[in-house]
């Protein structure tokens, strides 16, 4: 099945009137929008409610990428990666009691100052660092791949020409009104999102004939949210002892996932806010999984599972209708792409440039080289998305997933035991972050590229992903409690972090214990087939 045949010129004309009157609303906005005052702008000058944090922690979290992933993996597996949205509300509830607290009651803007403050200059300067290479990998290369997916299912381009059109894209967006005209107009776009997601799941179950239809034509297991220990591509062990380790690096100690929080008006807004955000990831299985599974259902013979939302998009919904969501699906990866680009030159420019090497550079020359770093972040991440592109045996959700669990396992455990213990010393810290992610990036490139397991040939010489990821979690952790204790300095650096642990407040409990029943309601439900 043909996606690019689909389509017609009414649909291309669309995406084009689309992305055009995007852009002039952002500019226009942008213009006329006059200059922050001299607050804390990055954190909103702490002002976001729990709504504001909800939806914002949310809608970073979701997106085309996930909603093109989920699919797949819903096509292929049903609502097991429903794991990865409904599990994650431990390690949401960990931000809120546990973290959340500590980085309120820190007064800092950013993480790695936070741990600056913990372990001093050196750790935050390997801190910013490492933020560096999670955007290019996490955010960057990661988006511009499943969105090189998507330009590849439209047009029938190889990945390197996709991945050029989409920085293009993002390139005219940024000249033509600025991160602006993708802030201004992110929030319709989200809305668009959920409302064509919904729409195409409604009339799937119409086409489908009904729940009842829809369970009858589905196979049993693809209702189970745990599967056997032997299952090849889940078992239940994995994502029960793998998951966590991605969900406390994600949900706990990324900057982007963590900022609305650190914007909270006040430690009970950031609970109240968190806990909003595990409830809307609730809406994530119907919203996202769930079209790949209708999906499984009326076009059971896709060469490629990948296809899986835009094959219900493009049989399912009118002329017209198919560009509306291509153009929002575009924008969106658009608008990541740019927020991640901003973000790289950021880090790079101020934690870095002005920080170790010219704390007295002039303004111009601090753009300058932001534009050269923006320029050089998309040039590295376009050979980064092809070597992504080049991973075999995997479909785009566990592509995502995997690449992320080794990312994640050194700022756990920095992040855990920094935290969570008090003789955690600079010099363990530090060894986590340097040796520890080089280690278990190494074990990443190998797992992924130089000796693959290849299903296709029965070849298997890795443990699953996640149990992998698991693995040097736990030789991390003792790392770090081995090198604290032989450390003779005991610490030298004395932490300057100096906050009150705030208790629970009783509507905080009470929300927070309603998701809990929720979420083991859901699980039992699930299960039970």
């Amino acid at each position: 099945m043909n996606i690019y045949d689909q389509l017609k010129l009414l649909d291309f004309a669309v995406v084009g009137i689309y992305l055009v009157g995007l852009i002039g609303i952002g500019a226009w906005i942008s213009f006329r929008q006059k200059r922050p005052a001299d607050e804390n702008y990055f954190l909103a000058g702490n002002s976001l409610n729990w709504t504001s944090i909800g939806f914002n922690m949310w809608g970073t979290n979701v997106g085309p990428s996930m909603l093109i992933a989920s699919a797949s993996i819903g096509y292929t597996t049903g609502v097991v990666a429903g794991n990865f949205s409904w599990y994650a509300f431990i390690f949401i509830f960990l931000l809120a009691v546990v973290f959340a607290p500590r980085y309120l009651g820190a007064k800092v803007q950013t993480l790695p100052e936070f741990m600056g403050k913990r372990f001093g200059n050196s750790t935050q300067n390997i801190l910013a660092w490492y933020t560096i290479v999670t955007i290019l990998l996490s955010w960057l290369s990661l988006t511009l791949f499943a969105g090189g997916v998507l330009i590849q299912q439209i047009l029938n381009l190889p990945m390197w020409a996709s991945v050029i059109i989409l920085l293009l894209i993002a390139g005219f967006f940024t000249m033509a009104g600025g991160l602006k005209t993708i802030a201004y107009t992110n929030v319709i776009q989200m809305v668009l999102l959920i409302i064509v997601s919904f729409a195409l799941v409604w009339v799937g179950l119409n086409k489908i004939g009904g729940i009842g239809a829809l369970t009858e034509k589905t196979p049993s297991h693809y209702w189970n949210l745990f599967l056997p220990s032997d299952d090849a591509n889940y078992p239940w062990v994995a994502i029960l002892l793998g998951y966590p380790i991605m969900g406390i690096w994600f949900w706990c100690t990324d900057q982007s996932m963590v900022q609305s929080v650190l914007g909270a008006k006040s430690i009970k807004q950031g609970q109240l806010g968190a806990n909003f955000t595990a409830w809307l990831k609730i809406i994530d299985v119907p919203l996202f999984i769930l079209p790949g599974i209708m999906c499984f259902i009326l076009f059971p013979n896709l060469a490629n599972p990948d296809e899986a939302y835009m094959t219900m998009v493009t049989e399912l919904f009118p002329t017209g209708m198919k560009g509306l969501v291509m153009a929002v699906l575009i924008a969106a990866l658009v608008s990541t792409i740019d927020s991640a680009l901003n973000a790289l030159s950021t880090v790079f420019t101020m934690d870095i440039f002005v920080k170790k090497f010219q704390p007295d550079a002039s303004q111009k020359k601090i753009v300058k080289i932001g534009h050269l770093v923006t320029v050089s972040g998309a040039v590295i991440s376009i050979f980064i998305t092809m070597a992504i592109d080049s991973i075999k045996g995997l479909n785009l959700f566990d592509v995502f997933q995997s690449v992320l669990g080794f990312i994640a396992p050194p700022m756990s455990v920095v992040f855990l035991f920094g935290v969570l213990w008090k003789k955690t010393t600079t010099k363990a810290a530090n060894s986590i972050l340097i040796f520890g992610t080089l280690l278990s990036l190494t074990i990443g490139v190998l797992y992924l590229w130089i000796f693959p397991n290849d299903p296709t040939l029965g070849v298997k010489i890795w443990p699953h992903f996640l149990l992998l990821s698991f693995y040097i979690f736990v030789f991390l952790s003792l790392m770090i409690i081995v090198v604290s204790y032989l450390d003779k300095q005991s610490n030298p650096y004395k932490s300057t972090l100096n906050y009150t642990q705030a208790k629970l407040s009783p509507k905080v409990k009470f929300l927070w214990g309603a998701l809990i029943m929720a979420m083991i309601g859901l699980y039992l439900f699930f299960n039970g087939h």
